[in-house]
């Protein structure tokens, strides 16, 4: 074992997370900076970039001085997709980044459906939906909106590809990202020209889009003084995170099924080869390993439902665990265990954001259903972790993937015994934990960087290293109760779709 490693960088929606690793995959540790998230109104989500890279510079300075003497040889980067990063011609940030669960841009996507020639010719172009969370409405609701910021506009980036600018001076991103823009061609791995400018947009307003592994440009003497980083190190392409989430799950290998509870929920599979997705229920972009692709499902507020719940309903554990020095998180999961499986009837539907797989609804709206007076809190509680796992069961039944044996679960929510426990029984398939499941983007981003510093040869080579944690295995006990409310959930949001328009 040398004395070089790696750093994988997540640029998430409520902090930023930086990861070491070292040349045999072994974590050295990580460090996350929060920063604030701004609502200005109902359904918008905002971020200032500036925040994000003060977060990651600081971030940065933690983790190398806890190295004890090595080297940091590549840097990898991860970030929240979909959002858009508006610069002036300086490179300056003309607004406030609208993020990927901002729900404004109705309008914007049915227009941009329209010029493409409807919704089958926009999938034989694109091979997905143009979803209110991805950047393409974002573009046309401020050109719209904000014309004055939009006059300012040069570049739109992705909020990884801005800590990219800050490292390098480069303008650019990766394949995985770019797919989720909503306008690149995924099958053929290049930006959609006609379409941009079919919708009036220039192709030139978007950064060059290079493969994950690939070197995209090397720190610069100014971000190395800034962040403490080995000037002229490379940095490289990275990933959308919910693409190099599952990439530390080990999904560059095809065939196995992931599901990332992170403030939105993912269910995903690695593709050795494009798979067409002609209802565009699904997302399918590409892989982090070059020519490979991946499919998945995502809903806006899985730990997001939970973390809510806390904030909104979970005052008394917060107070608690900060007295006693405790997760808050792990005091509801105590409640909620004791709570029968099914919550004595009660349910919730996680639409706290509009809902994106399976329903595309940027209308559809969270509630409980079925509470009598018998329900306490931990009824409450447990009803949220279950809404979530039924939700995902939705979309990983459109995935197909009947042939799955297990489920590799991932995210922050992945840290609750009780949660995996839930998951398995929805599911009725074993749940299994993986080194580095719990970092989400910044364990693939930074395995994505050794490939970039030649330490690994391909992600797949990668896949050895992402050894099982923990195994839970579904109770027979529970399953039939979860069959039947799970056959109830589905039917909630149709019947309930009127109340929600």
């Amino acid at each position: 074992m040398s004395g070089k490693c790696v750093l994988g960088i997540d640029v998430g929606t409520s902090g930023c997370k930086i990861l070491a690793l070292d040349d045999s995959g072994v974590i050295l540790g990580s460090v996350t900076e929060e920063y604030p998230c701004y609502a200005p109104q109902q359904g918008w989500s905002e971020q200032d970039p500036e925040d994000w890279w003060n977060g990651t510079a600081a971030g940065i300075r933690k983790i190398t001085a806890q190295l004890n003497g090595k080297t940091v040889c590549a840097v990898g980067l991860s970030g929240q997709m979909h959002g858009m990063v508006a610069l002036d011609r300086e490179n300056h940030a003309v607004r406030r980044a609208i993020l990927w669960n901002d729900q404004r841009t109705g309008k914007q996507c049915e227009e941009i459906t329209e010029l493409a020639g409807g919704p089958d010719a926009l999938l034989a172009v694109t091979n997905n939906r143009m979803l209110t969370g991805y950047t393409g409405g974002k573009i046309l609701w401020m050109k719209e909106n904000e014309p004055v910021n939009y006059q300012k506009t040069v570049h739109i980036v992705n909020p990884k590809d801005y800590i990219r600018l800050k490292l390098t001076g480069e303008l650019k991103t990766d394949v995985s990202d770019a797919s989720g823009t909503g306008f690149f061609c995924v099958r053929e791995r290049r930006w959609a020209d006609d379409l941009i400018r079919k919708t009036g947009l220039d192709p030139a307003m978007f950064a060059e889009a290079v493969e994950s592994t690939a070197v995209s440009g090397r720190v610069t003497k100014g971000a190395a003084d800034f962040t403490g980083l080995p000037a002229g190190i490379p940095v490289g392409g990275g990933g959308g995170d919910a693409v190099i989430s599952t990439t530390g799950l080990g999904l560059a290998k095809s065939g196995r099924v992931g599901v990332t509870v992170g403030t939105s929920g993912v269910v995903a599979m690695g593709l050795a080869s494009f798979l067409p997705n002609p209802n565009g229920m699904l997302q399918v972009f590409c892989g982090n390993e070059p020519g490979s692709f991946s499919a998945m499902g995502v809903t806006l507020a899985a730990a997001g439902s939970y973390q809510w719940f806390r904030n909104s309903l979970g005052q008394d554990e917060m107070r608690k665990a900060k007295e006693e020095g405790k997760s808050a998180f792990a005091l509801l999961d105590g409640e909620a265990a004791s709570v029968p499986p099914c919550s004595e009837g009660m349910f919730f539907l996680p639409y706290l954001s509009g809902e994106r797989a399976p329903l595309n609804d940027p209308l559809a709206r969270g509630a409980f259903l079925g509470v009598t007076s018998r329900h306490g809190k931990g009824h409450f509680a447990r009803a949220v972790l279950e809404g979530v796992a039924f939700s995902l069961r939705q979309v990983y039944e459109l995935m197909s993937a009947k042939d799955a044996s297990e489920i590799v679960i991932a995210g922050g929510g992945a840290a609750s015994p009780l949660w995996r426990q839930i998951f398995a029984d929805v599911f009725h398939l074993p749940v299994r934990t993986v080194y580095g499941s719990a970092e989400g983007g910044s364990f693939g981003a930074a395995l994505a960087a050794g490939v970039t510093a030649g330490i690994w040869g391909s992600l797949e080579e990668t896949v050895p290293l992402i050894r099982s944690e923990s195994m839970t295995a579904p109770i027979s006990a529970n399953v039939a109760c979860y069959e039947e409310n799970y056959a109830k959930y589905i039917k909630f949001y149709d019947a309930l779709k009127w109340s929600f328009h």
